[in-house]
Parts: structure tokens; C-alpha cells; sequence
């Protein structure tokens, strides 16, 4: 058995019980569609509670299953280990609750087209040739065209997406400093408790009434397994046959993936220059990803 370099900082195993790829490439697009429609469905949330309070839930419901799935062990861990997922956590905090202050003020596949601009200029520090910055050029250009539907686009929601890309790029970067400090995924779900803990003060924005809500708790938790549950569990088998290059490749879909998702569920229509846009940084990721050997997309799990 090969062990390999897997998302969320995972040492990924291969072995005999691997799915075939076609089935492994259908479960890494399982996940985007789940994350996508969990963003979705987030977003319907936002007329029955405050953003701070889905994201709240949607972290809340992850690090309860994520934690009682792996039990990860706690004692005996060094200031190291316990530096090294603080900064995971409070990564994926941020990027959670700044996507989802950007998904209340734009388009969720604006918002996310935006976002993609975290990873793909981490990945322009991997490059080693000077023309593989075109990749970055283009994503810019993606980026401007957004632009000219200035109707869509809120200067708050433009700027959260920003910082949420910023705070994907820590996440990847801490993700893999995670992996050398914590087995399997306890690192994540330790992490993703921290998230928790540190989005708490902002419930106080919230009204109380709608977190007792048993419609808005379901769909929160629908939210949580959506976004979180469902993708680390697909992409962590796929990851066992699908090779790390093709596995960024079809990550580098989630632009798409979030629009689609934001016209299917939510109603979003987009302007035909903003799906230039995102076949913009598409084709950027795409080429970013196959240009270095730097996993710039562990996971997007920022929605």
C-alpha cells in the first residue's frame, strides 16, 4: 500500500479496495455538486436567519460528525500540534464566514469565481516557468469581466470573497502542515472545532428564536452534511484511485459548479459576460493546476 498526499493535510492509502476511476472521478463530482447545492441551500437560509448564524450551524453540524466519526486523540499533544491546527481552524473559520457574508450580497458563482483567486495565485509561488503566469493573467481577466455587470456586484461582497480566498489559501497552506502534526482527518475535525468555537461570539447578531427553529435547524444541518460531510467522505475514497493532478483538474470546476447551483436553487441568473468570467479562472485552474505540483485545491469546502 502508497500512501500519498491527500486533501485536508489526509495521507491518502492505496490498496486493493480502491474504486474503479470512473467511480472515483464520479465521487470527486459528487462532492462539488454537494458543496455547491449546500451553498445553495444556504443561501435560502438567509431570509429566516442572520449568515453568522448558517454558518454557525453549518461548522456546528460538521465538527459533530466529523468528531464523533474519527475520536481524535487529544492528550499528548505538543504546543506544536495544537499551534498548528489553531491556525488550520481559525483558516476555516474565516473562510466560512466571509464566502457566506459574500453569498448574502452577490451571486454564489461570482462569489466563488472571486474566491478561486486565493488558491491560483498560491499556486503562481509553484510555478517555474514565467509563461505559467498566463494562467494567473487569465484568471485576472476572468475577474475584470465580472466587472462589467456592476448591478451583481456589491463592493462588500466583492471584498468577503476576496478574504475568503485569502483565508483558502491559509487553509491549503495549514492543511499540509496539519497532515505532519495529526493522522487521518483528526486534524480537520479538531480544526473544524475550533472554527466553531471562534464564530460563537457572532451568534449574538442572531436572533435566538430562529436557532430553535426546527426548520431552520434541519436545513442547517442538511447544510452541514451537504457542504462538509458529504465531500470529505468522496473525495477521501476517490482520492485512494484518482490521481493528486486529475483531482485538482476537476476541482478547478466549482466556479461552474456554483452557478449552476445558484440558478438551480436559489434562482440566480447570470449575465452571459459573467459566464465568460468563470470560464475564465475555469480554464486557469484547470491550466494552474496542471502547471505546478502544489495541490492548490484540497477542497472548497469555504461554501
Amino acid at each position: 500500500m502508497r500512501p500519498t498526499p491527500g486533501p485536508y493535510g489526509v495521507r491518502v492509502t492505496h490498496d486493493h479496495r480502491r474504486p474503479a476511476l470512473g467511480t472515483a472521478v464520479g465521487l470527486v463530482l459528487l462532492g462539488i455538486a454537494s458543496v455547491q447545492l449546500g451553498a445553495g441551500f444556504a443561501k435560502l437560509l438567509f431570509d429566516d436567519i442572520e449568515p453568522n448564524g448558517v454558518v454557525w450551524l453549518r461548522l456546528a453540524t460538521s465538527a459533530v460528525v466529523l468528531l464523533l466519526w474519527v475520536r481524535p486523540r487529544l492528550t499528548g499533544r505538543t504546543r506544536a500540534d495544537w499551534l498548528v491546527v489553531a491556525r488550520y481552524g481559525a483558516c476555516l473559520g474565516t473562510m466560512n464566514w466571509a464566502i457566506y457574508q459574500s453569498f448574502s450580497r452577490i451571486p454564489i458563482g461570482v462569489a466563488v469565481t472571486i474566491e478561486f483567486i486565493g488558491p491560483l495565485v498560491l499556486a503562481a509561488v509553484g510555478f517555474r516557468r514565467p509563461r505559467d503566469l498566463a494562467w494567473v493573467a487569465l484568471a485576472a481577466v476572468g475577474v475584470l469581466l465580472l466587472g462589467f455587470e456592476r448591478g451583481h456586484l456589491d463592493a462588500a461582497g466583492v471584498g468577503f470573497a476576496l478574504l475568503a480566498g485569502a483565508a483558502w489559501a491559509g487553509y491549503i497552506v495549514s492543511s499540509a502542515a496539519t497532515g505532519e502534526h495529526w493522522p487521518g482527518i483528526d486534524g480537520l475535525a479538531v480544526a473544524a472545532l475550533i472554527a466553531v468555537l471562534m464564530l460563537s461570539p457572532l451568534l449574538v447578531t442572531v436572533d435566538g428564536s430562529a436557532l430553535v427553529d426546527r426548520r431552520v435547524l434541519l436545513i442547517g444541518a442538511a447544510v452541514g452534511l451537504l457542504s462538509s460531510v458529504v465531500p470529505y467522505t468522496a473525495e477521501l475514497v476517490a482520492l485512494r484511485t484518482v490521481p493528486a493532478a486529475t483531482f485538482g483538474v476537476l476541482m478547478s470546476l466549482e466556479p461552474a459548479a456554483a452557478a449552476l447551483a445558484g440558478l438551480a436553487v436559489v434562482g440566480e441568473d447570470l449575465a452571459a459576460v459573467q459566464w465568460a468570467a468563470i470560464g475564465c479562472v475555469v480554464v486557469a485552474s484547470v491550466g494552474a493546476t496542471r502547471a505546478t505540483r502544489t495541490p492548490i485545491h484540497p477542497d472548497v469546502t469555504s461554501e
